[in-house]
């Protein structure tokens, strides 16, 4: 959960990033000058060394029997993780604005406006009836149950299991968490808050709501019971992102942002699909979904011990936590068949330097931004 990224028109086309980071390494001398450094090229012989590498730490894979216990119990093993780490694992995630000015509403709101102002009402699905003043679209009215969760105005007991709650509701769309909101932001994975508190501290906008959700009930404790946690602008949850029976607390076509911080990468990856197919469904026409995550030959999968992977490019960490390292193509084949259209995709190779210990660590993420077309692909 570590790493900085940047973006632009320009290094979305040449796949290089430009925004964040300034800091050029074109002397290799000075490379403990600095504690990182940007945009750094590999060699052929380093990619080649990277390759095989992988190659050695895959021969060997974790047997059957524990590849079963490691998916039957994940929510075990991340609750064991943050019990582990609590709120020291927080970082704070100072290039969120920088690298997704889309987490800012008032700025996106005037966007998504325009976007859909240069559009005709006949592009939008015909199962909404209109869009309000600020452009969004105003939910159908469908038939719902009894059940309503409204806008929470105090917090939920920690001990009360929010998913249960949740499983069987069907969702109205004016009766939920933030229904009154103009601009709803979802953070699938949250952790202990890492990305929420910082939009919640620097967005003072009322017609923000945030939702977040992590697969660990130990995480969503955490975020529930931090002092900034503020029920009236925030919905935290527990949810399993690959669990298809349990339905999201939103309704279809009603949020502006999801976002996917190194959270895609924890799951099996024959359950990614079905998993981004669903999420897409919850953006509205125009909404983005946004990603970063890890990439193939990062330094965390060429330090993979053998008897660690579970399939390929796919390893278990010694507290049973797993990850992915994914390529561009890949996250690209999956936001596209959920259809979206792709905005950005980039890699972002960055070489990290211990001073003390004269150690280089590189780096590989990969940030996606996709976005729900106006006239959606769908069902």
């Amino acid at each position: 959960m570590d790493g900085s990224y940047s973006e632009g028109a320009d290094a979305a086309v040449c796949g290089k990033r430009q925004q964040f980071g300034n800091r050029f390494l074109s002397d290799p001398a000075r490379v403990f000058h600095h504690n990182a450094w940007d945009s750094v090229e590999w060699s052929e012989e380093q990619a080649a060394a990277a390759e095989r590498k992988v190659q050695e730490n895959s021969t060997q894979r974790v047997c059957q029997e524990k590849q079963v216990d490691y998916e039957i119990n994940a929510n075990k093993y991340w609750n064991d993780f943050y019990k582990i780490h609590e709120n020291g694992f927080f970082k704070d995630r100072h290039w969120l604005f920088t690298e997704f000015p889309e987490l800012a509403p008032s700025q996106n709101q005037n966007d998504l406006k325009d976007l859909l102002s240069e559009n005709k009402a006949s592009e939008v699905p015909a199962c909404r009836s209109s869009e309000d003043g600020s452009g969004l679209i105003i939910e159908e009215q469908h038939s719902c149950s009894s059940v309503s969760l409204g806008h929470k105005t105090h917090p939920p007991p920690v001990e009360e299991n929010v998913t249960q709650k949740l499983r069987h509701l069907e969702i109205c769309a004016d009766e939920f968490p933030g229904s009154s909101a103009t601009y709803r932001i979802l953070e699938v994975g949250c952790g202990v808050g890492n990305t929420v508190f910082p939009i919640l501290q620097t967005n003072n906008d009322p017609r923000l709501f945030v939702y977040c959700c992590d697969f660990s009930s130990t995480a969503v404790e955490l975020v529930q019971t931090n002092s900034a946690y503020d029920p009236s602008r925030c919905f935290a949850f527990v949810h399993d992102l690959c669990d298809e029976d349990k339905s999201y607390p939103v309704p279809g076509d009603s949020l502006d942002v999801i976002i996917l911080i190194f959270v895609l990468s924890a799951i099996i990856p024959d359950k990614m699909q079905k998993a981004i197919n669903r999420l897409s469904r919850l953006l509205k026409p125009g909404g983005m979904m946004l990603l970063r995550d890890y990439g193939r030959y990062d330094m965390a999968q060429l330090r993979f011990k053998k008897g660690q992977c579970l399939s390929e490019n796919f390893y278990v960490r010694g507290d049973g936590t797993r990850v992915y390292f994914f390529t561009q193509d890949e996250l690209d084949t999956l936001f596209t068949t959920a259809g979206l259209e792709k905005v950005q995709n980039l890699v972002d190779r960055r070489l990290q330097v211990n001073r003390g210990k004269q150690l280089t660590m590189y780096r590989v993420w990969i940030q996606c931004k996709y976005r729900k077309p106006l006239l959606s692909n769908t069902s």
